[in-house]
């Protein structure tokens, strides 16, 4: 069926645009929520009206918006999960996780709705897109690392302690050896002697 959108549709066009849809996506989801209206005649009449009012509301969305998209631009997400020798995890991780993280480290109140990212089942990097508005969709970045890394590497830091030289232990001295400090005391009490006219026998 062809459709007139009343309102921008992320992925599908921008309010005033005439689209071809399947007719379940049609009756079921853009016309009961409002989002278009099928393409006759009489409605195509007002496609300017509703271009011109669309582009002021879309305007106002972008700007209101835009500090958001600023906040979310180099947002990083880590997660930690148990994977298989091939890197497969024990689970994944949802779109509900993703945007439970994301508001809590970006301070935003965002729903899962807004997330586009199918369940993620394997380590490694992964890409995200936010959706804000129809022209506004930062995309953020999700790191998934085996379980127990980030504490292996807490604790190798911690382990990483400043190398010191250990004290050599101090040999005995023999009884036949005396001490440097006290073969000086004995020359030097000989000197005084010789000089004060006094000799040992």
């Amino acid at each position: 069926m062809k459709v007139l959108l009343l309102k921008d549709v992320y992925k599908l066009g921008h309010a005033g645009d005439v689209k071809k849809v399947a007719d379940g996506y049609g009756r079921n989801f853009l016309l009961p929520q409002g989002l278009a209206v099928l393409a006759t005649p009489g409605a195509l009449k007002t496609v300017e009206r509703i271009r011109e009012k669309a582009a002021v509301e879309r305007a106002a969305l972008n700007q209101e918006m835009s500090g958001i998209a600023e906040k979310l631009a180099n947002v990083e997400l880590q997660f930690y999960s148990k994977a298989g020798e091939t890197g497969k995890l024990y689970g994944s991780i949802t779109s509900q996780m993703v945007i439970d993280e994301l508001n809590k480290k970006a301070g935003t109140s965002l729903s899962k709705h807004q997330i586009e990212s199918d369940p993620i089942r394997t380590l490694g990097e992964h890409i995200a897109t936010v959706r804000l508005t129809v022209d506004l969709t930062p995309k953020i970045k999700i790191f998934v690392n085996r379980e127990g890394e980030a504490t292996k590497v807490a604790v190798k830091k911690a382990e990483a302690k400043p190398v010191v030289e250990e004290e050599k232990p101090v040999e005995p001295i023999a009884e036949d050896e005396k001490p440097v400090e006290s073969v000086v005391d004995e020359r030097a009490t000989e000197t005084e002697q010789v000089e004060s006219g006094e000799t040992t026998d």
